[in-house]
Parts: structure tokens; sequence; C-alpha cells
């Protein structure tokens, strides 16, 4: 019962991180426009893996995707990579651990392979919340990097007037909605995993143990003392005799 319903725990825990990694990864709201020195604007910015957008203050909202790879960073690409790794590890482990709950008769399937089917399932499953937590991470830590830089360049431009004209101020970006969404839906996948790989440890048969009986072999100190016991004597003068006058060893019982 315990087996079950940690099975099924982790199986319902895992279903929600990974739609909680995939709604991340398709939401545009990754680095939004930082509206704490300017409230009231007329254009909000921000962007997400695929593409980004601009909100004006009429309502009307303008998405354009990134249409080359080559001029995109590194960093955004390699989230990229691991969103995706993380979503289709994630779908091949529940797709197993499908197939591998107690609760659920595929056939004549034995105890011990749902016990490996869910144990690989749990480790996919790890896997991927490490992937979208990981992704994200790398994703906030740009957005730090960025914010800093942007933060910096704006108070030098502000202060400083070469030939009467000042800088012009660059928006700065902080975290969008998408961040919290991956690190939950991440976080919440890596403990679906961890209790799927518990479970399997108790879905494991235990042998059986048979009572049997224990044989010593002899040791090779074993004296063997010889046989001292007195044996009857023979007489051969009872032996019959041949026709010829010569003994035979043919013996009679007389009664």
């Amino acid at each position: 019962m315990a087996a079950t319903l940690c099975q099924g725990l982790g199986f319902v825990l895992s279903l929600i991180g990974i739609a909680g990694i995939i709604a991340s990864t398709g939401m545009d709201q990754w680095a939004t426009q930082d509206l704490f020195d300017n409230v009231v604007t007329a254009v909000y910015s921000y962007s997400g893996l695929w593409r980004s957008c601009v909100r004006q203050s009429s309502g009307f909202t303008e998405c354009r995707p990134y249409f080359t790879i080559l001029g995109l960073p590194a960093l955004l690409q390699a989230v990229r990579a691991l969103m995706i790794v993380g979503i289709v590890l994630g779908a091949i482990g529940l797709l197993i651990a499908i197939f591998s709950l107690k609760c659920l008769k595929m056939g004549n399937m034995e105890d011990n392979v749902k016990a490996t089917m869910t144990l690989s399932a749990g480790i996919m499953l790890l896997l991927a919340g490490v992937c979208g937590i990981a992704g994200v991470s790398a994703f906030a830590n740009l957005i730090v990097q960025s914010f800093q830089f942007t933060t910096f360049a704006s108070g030098f431009s502000s202060t400083g007037n070469v030939g009467g004209l000042t800088g012009a101020l660059t928006p700065r970006y902080t975290f969008g909605p998408a961040l919290f969404v991956g690190w939950i839906g991440g976080a919440i996948l890596f403990i679906g995993g961890i209790l799927m790989c518990l479970a399997c440890r108790a879905m494991t048969p235990e042998k059986h143990r048979y009572d049997g009986m224990a044989y010593k072999a002899a040791s090779q100190n074993t004296m063997y003392r010889p046989d001292t016991r007195s044996r009857p004597v023979y007489n051969d003068s009872y032996k019959a005799q041949s026709m010829d006058e010569r003994q035979t060893n043919q013996r009679f019982d007389y009664v």
C-alpha cells in the first residue's frame, strides 16, 4: 500500500512539474522591462526564448520571433537546449511511469519488472527536473548581469554631458513570471522523480528464505583407528578331500 501511494504521488507531481516546464518554455515573459524608475510608460517590452514583444499603452501588442539563431547569444541557445531536453526526458519518463504503475495490471508483468521500470522513470524525471532548473537559473543569471550593466551605463550617461547631449537611457529588464513557473515546475518534477525512485525500492519483492539442514564436512584431522575386534579363526582340518586325496577349499557345515 505504501509503495502504491508513493508511486502514485510521484506520478502526479511529475505530471504537474512537466506541465510547468512546458508552460514556462512557451511563455514570452522571461525577461520583463523594469518599471521601478518609470512607472508610467507608453511602451512596455518583454522577451522570451523564442520571440520578443512590445506592448503599447493603448493595449496593442506586437511580437517578433527570432528569425535566426546565428545572432543569438550562446547562453540563450543553451537555455533552449536544456529546456527541450528536460521536456523530452520528462515525457519519456511519464510514459514509462504509466506502464509501471502498480495499480494497473498490464498482462502478466511481474513486480520486479515494474520496479525496474519505475526506477528508470524516476531517474529520467530527476534529470528532467535538473535540466529545467539549470536552464531557468542560467537565464536568470544572464538577466542579473544585464541588469547590473544597464544600471551602471544608465547612471553614467545621465550624469555625463558631452557637447550638450545626454545619453539615452537604456531599458532594464528583470525576472519575468516564466522564470518562477520554470523554477517551481522543475522543483516539483525533481521531487516526483525522488518519490518514484523510493517507490521502486518498496516494490522490489523480498527473497524467501528456506530453512534447511546444515551438513558439516569431515575435517582433515580426523583420526581413523584400526579395527581391533577379534575375528573367528577357521580350522582347515575339516576340509573335504577329493578322490585323489587332495584337499579342496569347499567347506561343510555340520549340524
